[in-house]
């Protein structure tokens, strides 16, 4: 007679995990972002070809005609963070993360970062649905403005400017149409044409600095002091999560033009890339990328998604992303030969963009020492 084996008790299930916080983490493209990637890239090569660039800022304004239009307008970039009940696209900071990683592959002279983004996201931290914040909400989605907060570019988050008299190296203020200006009864938005703007020289000649002077402009109080700051501290924030996008981008330029050129230029009858000396620099400068497209996609996860630990992603992301910025141009400068420190090769675009980059809206150490602070580790001496 066969016995009936005794029922073993079953295995417990696996606890399902997808609901938590870290599960919520997506640092893939979905295939909206990867549509919106194709539809700029292809308007800025049409549009912003490293030569037609060139040409442009060795005048008075390095901005393209008609580009910002295209972009802004046509395409809807301006209005990603915009609510559609507002106007805008109602998209998230992951779609304008995309448009910024091209703006940073092409150095392209355009107002988005200061004004699709750290313009547009201070004035949604304001909460209003009506009234003039609305209202200019709904025009800078449609392109059909441009905002610029007027403080200095190495503003970092955190911070909590009070602006009262001249404020250097506002960035992309001559293309702003309204100044949102912190004063100490709150925040304001003033026309720019009543403000003196007077351009400066700046390192990166495709975003233009300029001292702004609002004495004696009256404008438009948007909210007063404590809201008005806390407006500010989260454009800062967003401004310079999504920086580390446009970094990103121009470090992937600069790597694959780098692998292009080592590829077609011959010495000894072999492909200077064969050599074994700069596949190693290549390959380390690859596995950097990696690492800044890991912590930049988590930055504008994190701003989307609002995240709780939102300061210290995008602290991490900056920390990391200018460093291999700038080692990514240096190094495209560098392995270009003679013809990388020409003016007509564009790799000293992306050399300056990328130095001009690592101390806006805060350095390099600024960030770390918030990591720091973030994670209750003290700062080394």
């Amino acid at each position: 007679m066969t016995e009936t084996p005794e029922p073993t008790p079953e295995t417990p299930e696996t606890p399902d995990t997808r609901d938590t916080p870290a599960a919520h983490l997506d640092l893939l493209y979905s295939e909206a972002e990867e549509d919106l990637r194709a539809a700029v890239r292809s308007l800025l090569a049409d549009r912003a070809e490293p030569q037609t660039v060139l040409a442009r800022i060795e005048g008075e304004a390095p901005y393209l005609p008609g580009l910002w239009g295209a972009l802004a307008g046509g395409i809807g970039a301006a209005g990603l963070l915009v609510p559609e009940k507002l106007g805008g696209q109602g998209a998230s900071h992951r779609e304008a993360a995309v448009v910024l990683e091209e703006l940073g592959r092409a150095v392209t002279p355009a107002p988005y970062l200061t004004s699709a983004v750290v313009a547009t996201e201070t004035l949604l931290a304001l909460g209003a649905d009506d009234g003039p914040v609305a209202e200019l909400l709904g025009v800078l989605a449609a392109g059909e403005k441009t905002a610029v907060l007027a403080v200095p570019l190495s503003t970092a988050p955190g911070a909590d400017p009070v602006t009262e008299g001249p404020v250097p190296a506002v960035a992309d203020a001559a293309a702003a149409d309204v100044l949102l200006v912190p004063r100490a009864d709150g925040l304001y938005a003033v026309p720019a044409a009543e403000a003196r703007i007077i351009p400066q020289v700046p390192l990166d000649l495709t975003r233009p600095l300029a001292v702004v002077d609002t004495t004696g402009a009256v404008g438009v109080r948007l909210a007063g002091p404590e809201t008005g700051g806390a407006a500010v501290r989260r454009g800062l924030l967003a401004g310079a999560g999504l920086l580390a996008s446009e970094q990103l981008g121009l470090a992937t330029w600069c790597l694959e033009e780098t692998v292009r050129h080592t590829r077609e230029r011959h010495q000894f009858n072999r492909p200077v890339g064969s050599f074994q000396a700069l596949k190693h620099r290549m390959a380390q400068l690859w596995l950097e990328l990696v690492g800044a497209r890991a912590a930049a996609r988590a930055a504008a996860d994190a701003l989307a998604t609002g995240a709780p630990d939102t300061e210290l992603t995008v602290a991490v992301a900056q920390a990391y992303c200018a460093k291999v910025a700038v080692h990514a141009a240096e190094e495209c400068v560098q392995l270009h030969g003679g013809i990388g420190m020409t003016w007509e090769h564009p790799a000293h675009l992306a050399l300056k963009r990328a130095k001009s980059a690592q101390t806006a809206l805060g350095s390099t150490g600024r960030h770390q020492d918030a990591i720091a602070a973030l994670v209750d580790l003290p700062a080394p001496r």
